[in-house]
C-alpha cells in the first residue's frame, strides 16, 4: 500500500468535502453536521497521536474502530462513523490530496438488524384521543401534526418544515422534497385532512412577527423561533407530554417510533412493500424490508394466541 502524503493540518479539505456532499449528493444539514461531528471525533483521536486527519493510515483507522468497540459503542454507530471516513477518504483520493484510500481494506462491523420499535394500534389511538383532549390553538396544531405524521410516516424534520405549497389544492396530497432532495407524493388520510382543515384558521397565530403587515411564512407549522417553523426539539417535547396524557411510557414515544408504527400498521393492513418504500422515501427497498420481520413476529404471535391447536403439548393429538 502506498504511503499517505505527509501534509499539515488542512481544515479546508473538510469544508470542501462537506460542500461536495451538499452540492453533489444533496446531503441534508443534519447529515452534514453528523459528518462533521464524526470526522471531528476521529481528528481528535489522531491529534493525540500527532497525526492529521488527511495523513491517517489504515492502522490508525483500525485502532480508532477498536477504541470505539472497547468503549461499548453499538456496531451500527461504529459502522456509521466508518461510512463517514470512507466518504471522506474517497473524496481526498478523487481530489488527489492522497494517493490511496486507507479505508479500502476495512470491513464494516457486523450486527444483526434490530427490529424497529413501534406502538400498537391501540396505543396510537390512545395518543390521538389524548390529542383531541387538548384545547385551543395549541391543541388543533398538535392534532394536525400527529394526524399528518401517522398518515404519512414522514421523518420529523420533513414534518416540521413542510411548506404550505406541499398541500394540494384539494387537501388530499402532500408533494415535497424529502431526504436527499427527492420529491415524494404521499396521500393524506381523512382524519389528517380533517385535522388540517381545523388547524388552518388558527395557523396565523403561530406566525413570526413581521414588520410588514400581510407577510406570511411559507411553513405549514410556523413558529416565532429563528427557523421560522416548529423545531424538532419542541415537537419531541410535545410528544412526551402527550404520552403522559395517554398513560404511555414517554421513552417509548418518539417521532421515529410513530414513523415505524405507520409503516408496520400499513404493512399489516395489506400495503405492498413498493408503495411503502415510496411513501417512506427509502432509496433502497432493502431498508423497507425490515418491516416484514415485524409482520412475521405479529403473525407468529397471532398463531400462538388464536390458532385452535396452539398450546397443545402433543398428547391431545394422539
Amino acid at each position: 500500500m502506498s504511503r499517505p502524503p505527509s501534509r499539515g493540518p488542512a481544515p479546508a479539505h473538510l469544508d470542501a468535502f462537506l460542500d461536495m456532499m451538499a452540492a453533489e449528493r444533496a446531503a441534508a444539514a443534519n447529515t452534514l453536521e453528523s459528518y462533521r461531528r464524526d470526522l471531528g471525533d476521529f481528528a481528535a483521536f489522531l491529534a493525540r497521536r500527532r497525526r492529521t486527519l488527511e495523513a491517517a493510515s489504515t492502522a490508525h483507522i483500525r485502532a480508532y474502530l477498536k477504541t470505539l468497540s472497547e468503549a461499548g459503542m453499538a456496531a451500527s454507530t461504529t459502522a456509521r462513523r466508518l461510512s463517514a471516513l470512507r466518504q471522506y477518504y474517497r473524496f481526498l483520493h478523487a481530489e488527489r490530496v492522497r494517493d490511496d484510500d486507507p479505508t479500502g481494506g476495512i470491513d464494516s462491523p457486523r450486527s444483526g438488524k434490530a427490529l424497529p420499535k413501534y406502538l400498537s394500534e391501540d396505543e396510537v389511538e390512545a395518543l390521538m384521543d389524548a390529542t383531541q383532549a387538548r384545547a385551543g390553538a395549541e391543541g388543533l396544531r398538535l392534532a394536525a401534526l400527529m394526524e399528518v405524521l401517522y398518515a404519512t410516516g414522514l421523518r420529523v424534520s420533513e414534518l416540521v418544515s413542510l411548506p404550505m405549497a406541499a398541500l394540494s389544492r384539494d387537501g388530499r396530497l402532500l408533494t415535497f422534497r424529502g431526504k436527499g432532495g427527492k420529491e415524494r407524493v404521499v396521500p393524506l388520510s381523512e382524519p389528517a385532512m380533517d385535522a388540517l382543515r381545523a388547524y388552518m384558521p388558527v395557523r396565523d397565530g403561530f406566525m413570526p412577527k413581521r414588520k410588514a403587515a400581510g407577510v406570511h411564512t411559507e411553513f405549514m407549522f410556523p413558529s416565532r423561533g429563528r427557523s421560522g417553523h416548529l423545531t424538532r426539539v419542541r415537537f419531541h417535547q410535545l410528544l412526551k407530554e402527550l404520552a403522559v396524557d395517554a398513560r404511555l411510557e414517554p421513552r417509548r414515544v418518539t417521532p421515529h417510533v410513530l414513523r415505524h408504527s405507520f409503516a408496520s400498521h400499513m404493512l399489516a393492513h395489506g400495503a405492498d412493500l413498493r408503495t411503502l418504500q415510496q411513501m417512506l422515501g427509502h432509496s433502497d427497498i432493502s431498508t423497507t424490508q425490515i418491516y416484514t420481520h415485524v409482520l412475521d413476529e405479529r403473525l407468529k404471535a397471532l398463531v400462538a394466541d388464536a390458532h385452535p391447536l396452539a398450546g397443545l403439548d402433543g398428547s391431545e393429538l394422539e
